[in-house]
């Protein structure tokens, strides 16, 4: 696609950046196909193509307008339109560039400057779990809109973490302390950390570590991810550099996970960090990556009821950061959660239909654009279901699992059927 940048943007690192994006697309359209907007509405400029001619258009010096601005506020940054690319055009390193600068040029009504705002100040903060705790307790009492954004609080029992005392393991990773999962879910890390501990591996949490970034980085404050990232590497420095390095740093968030593998372009200009960035980068690994090593010794673990196959049955949703970002699952080829934990004896099934499609939890996307996030939630969760008679004895009770807290926590709202991240259903088949 031929491009001429206006004169205000010739020079400037996001002018370049959108210039060498736009200039690899030849558009074809494939990308709308799998595009969750443009399947709900429809319209050209709420799919990838029409948003690329949008944010070409103000990077050639059409002054952009609150229309501009709403049809890239609907994109979810699932980035399926970059998995279906024929030509590998890098869509979401666009967006990036160009949502900033037409959030520059457009004022947005001071409604919703005010939950952007909120959102950004409070979800990475550890006053998060302290503010979701008082909305829960009063879920009851508040209007339906806003209870729907208010996530029910979990029926499990407290997370029982293993003793620190009798998990004095040679091998260490390091675990992201993260913001909102702590408190929407904090099972997952207490599960990770116990399976962790079934394979002599210690696992560890830096103290003054925190938030990815991602949601700040999401919603165009750039400069306050990057405040996030370069905390989140002090903190683990220490830890990557020792006489016994950790192995891995592991992300059970798909979506910080996506994040945080990012950390290497995010400061990529930055002198003091860029080459730190590049090092921690080559550590960070969803769990899922690291699960086909497992193996030999899950598979001891579990004894007969590995080699049985009676581990019981869930269906398994990817979520697009595990997808599409990280590039760890794909329709065409299975990942390796699904494939180890088959083998570990698992049934596992996926959706019916579009099992790589988008739930529509996107981060703070179900709390931006409400109606079509439900929208997207509600296609997945019918797709989830397991078809009449589908299920099998050996299955057990129907459970769906993801990789992602954001996934998880949206899909929960819409459904009875338990949903959890896939270590803890390997937590419990290690537990009993």
């Amino acid at each position: 696609m031929q491009t001429r940048l206006s004169p205000e943007h010739q020079s400037t690192p996001a002018g370049q950046q959108a210039q060498a994006v736009l200039r690899q697309c030849v558009h074809c359209g494939f990308c709308n196909a799998t595009c969750p907007t443009y399947r709900l509405t429809g319209n050209e400029l709420d799919g990838p193509r029409g948003r690329i001619y949008l944010m070409k258009q103000v990077f050639e010096g059409q002054a952009p307008t609150r229309t501009t601005q709403q049809h890239l506020d609907r994109c979810i940054g699932c980035r399926h339109c970059e998995s279906t690319c024929p030509s590998g055009v890098p869509y979401y390193e666009l967006l990036a560039v160009g949502q900033p600068v037409v959030d520059a040029a457009v004022a947005r009504p001071w409604r919703e400057r005010l939950l952007r705002w909120g959102l950004r100040t409070l979800m990475p903060s550890p006053l998060f779990t302290p503010a979701l705790r008082v909305g829960q307790a009063v879920r009851g009492l508040l209007p339906e809109a806003l209870r729907a954004q208010v996530p029910a609080r979990s029926p499990l029992a407290p997370p029982v973490w293993p003793d620190a005392r009798q998990s004095l393991h040679a091998r260490r990773v390091l675990m992201l302390k993260g913001c909102v999962q702590p408190g929407l879910r904090p099972h997952i890390d207490a599960s990770t950390a116990r399976v962790l501990d079934a394979l002599g591996i210690r696992a560890e949490v830096a103290s003054s570590s925190g938030c990815c970034g991602a949601v700040q980085g999401h919603m165009g404050d750039v400069d306050g991810a990057k405040v996030r990232a370069r905390r989140n590497i002090d903190a683990w420095w220490p830890y990557i550099v020792s006489a016994t390095p950790v192995e891995a740093v592991l992300v059970n968030a798909s979506g910080c996970g996506a994040w945080v593998k990012d950390y290497d372009s995010l400061l990529a200009d930055d002198p003091a960090y860029a080459d730190k960035a590049k090092r921690l980068v080559a550590l960070v690994r969803d769990p899922g990556e690291m699960l086909p090593a497992w193996l030999p010794v899950l598979k001891r673990k579990l004894g007969r009821k590995a080699a049985a196959g009676s581990l019981g049955g869930f269906t398994f949703h990817p979520p697009c950061s595990l997808s599409h970002a990280q590039r760890l699952s794909s329709a065409a080829k299975p990942g390796p959660i699904e494939t180890s934990l088959r083998e570990l004896g698992f049934e596992v099934r996926l959706a019916r239909q579009d099992s790589h499609q988008c739930c529509g939890a996107g981060g703070a996307y179900s709390v931006l654009q409400p109606e079509m996030s439900r929208q997207l939630r509600d296609l997945k969760l019918q797709a989830l279901q397991p078809e009449q008679g589908a299920e099998s004895a050996a299955s057990g009770p129907q459970v769906i699992a993801s990789a992602n807290i954001g996934c998880i926590t949206h899909l929960q709202s819409g459904t009875d059927t338990p949903v959890k991240h896939w270590i803890e259903l390997l937590d419990e088949a290690l537990s009993h």
